[in-house]
């Protein structure tokens, strides 16, 4: 895997190049690397990506792609909706994203620091 990273990387700041290209947020996580998507999120920021272009290619591009924008990818009205809130603001420091503080999963909170 190790000696990959760098032929992926390029190929992501090749596609970072390319006008009007779409980029999706994905993974092919490996048996232990799930539960990890900050990272990627930071990699992806390193590998100059525009933080807000990242969060949104987790969330509404991704829905947009699997053709689910009238179900998923956003807070709407009417629309499911699993909800994260970090400490700290990812569009200035994007490892904000490690610092996760609340999470809410169909309507269900299973965490939240921040209501201590």
């Amino acid at each position: 895997m190790q000696e990959v990273l760098p032929v992926i990387a390029e190929m992501f700041k090749h596609a970072l190049a390319t006008k009007n290209l779409k980029i999706v947020f994905g993974t092919d996580a490996v048996a232990g690397a799930h539960g990890r998507n900050a990272e990627e999120f930071i990699y992806r920021v390193q590998a100059g990506e525009e933080s807000m272009d990242a969060l949104v290619a987790a969330n509404s591009r991704a829905a947009e792609s699997l053709n689910m924008q009238n179900e998923i990818g956003s807070i709407t009205p009417g629309l499911q909706a699993d909800i994260i809130a970090v400490d700290g603001d990812p569009l200035k420091d994007i490892t904000a994203v490690r610092r996760v503080v609340f999470v809410m999963k169909s309507g269900r909170v299973y965490r939240n620091e921040a209501g201590r």
